[in-house]
C-alpha cells in the first residue's frame, strides 16, 4: 500500500530509521508490523522542512494550528493497541493532522477514513499520502468529534485528540466486536483507553497516561 520510498541520506537514512525502531523495541513495542510500518514510512516528509534534521527522533512536533505530530512512540503504541486483538477491515481516523498516522495506518489496513477540522492540515496529507501512493484513505472535512457516519459502522477507530470523555456518537459508530483507541481527560491529566463493543454496551480499559492536544469542536 506504500509507494516507492525516498531512500534518504543522512538524517534520513535506513540506519538513522532502524535507530527510532530500536528505540520503540527497547520501550515496550512488540508488532513486527507496527514496527515495518514506522521503519518504512518517510517520516520527514509529514514535517516542515525547518524540522526535518529531528524527524526520527521519539518526540512530537509541531504542525501548525495549535496541533502537533505525535512521537513516534506514541503512533505505534496506539497503533499496536488498535490491532491487537484482530486485524480492523475499515478504520476511523479522528485528526488526520500531518497525516503520519494515518499512512501507518494506510499501510496495515484495507481502507481507513480520517476526518480533519482544519482544512489547510487535511489538503496538506491529501498531498503527502499522494506523493506515497497510498490509495486506500478517504479524506473528510469536518468536525470529527461526530465521526463519519456516511462509512459506518467501523471495525476500529483512533483518535488523535483529547475529548474529556469517550464521545457516544463516535463509540456508536463501532461496528461489534469492534476496538477505538483513544486519550481522554484535560490538560492536566490524560489516559490512553481501548473501548470495545461487546454485545449492547461497550468495556474500557485504562492503558497509559497520555499528553494530546484537546478535541476542538467546529471546522476551520
Amino acid at each position: 500500500m506504500v509507494g516507492k520510498m525516498d531512500p534518504g541520506i543522512g538524517m534520513t537514512s535506513l540506519r538513522t530509521r532502524q535507530r527510532l525502531i530500536l528505540r520503540l523495541r527497547e520501550a515496550g513495542i512488540r508488532s513486527p508490523e507496527v514496527l515495518a510500518a514506522l521503519r518504512d514510512l518517510p517520516r520527514h516528509l509529514f514535517v516542515d522542512e525547518a524540522l526535518a534534521s529531528r524527524a526520527y527522533e521519539d518526540s512530537a512536533l509541531p504542525i501548525g494550528h495549535g496541533q502537533t505530530i505525535s512521537q513516534p512512540y506514541t503512533v505505534a503504541f496506539m497503533t499496536q493497541s488498535l490491532l491487537e486483538r484482530a486485524r480492523p477491515d475499515t478504520v476511523l481516523e479522528v485528526g488526520t493532522g500531518s497525516g503520519f498516522q494515518t499512512a501507518v495506518l494506510a499501510s496495515l489496513v484495507r481502507r481507513v477514513y480520517s476526518v480533519e477540522r482544519v482544512r489547510e492540515l487535511l489538503e496538506r496529507a491529501q498531498r503527502r499520502l499522494g506523493v506515497l501512493q497510498q490509495r486506500n484513505v478517504r479524506f473528510l472535512h469536518a468536525d470529527g468529534a461526530r465521526g463519519w457516519l456516511e462509512y459506518a459502522p467501523y471495525d476500529g477507530i483512533l483518535v488523535t485528540a483529547a475529548p474529556r470523555g469517550v464521545p457516544r456518537m463516535l463509540a456508536e459508530q463501532l461496528a461489534p466486536d469492534g476496538v477505538m483507541v483513544l486519550p481522554i481527560g484535560d490538560a492536566a491529566r490524560q489516559m490512553l483507553v481501548r473501548v470495545t463493543r461487546v454485545g449492547d454496551g461497550f468495556e474500557q480499559e485504562m492503558l497509559e497516561a497520555a499528553s494530546f492536544v484537546p478535541m476542538l469542536t467546529g471546522i476551520s
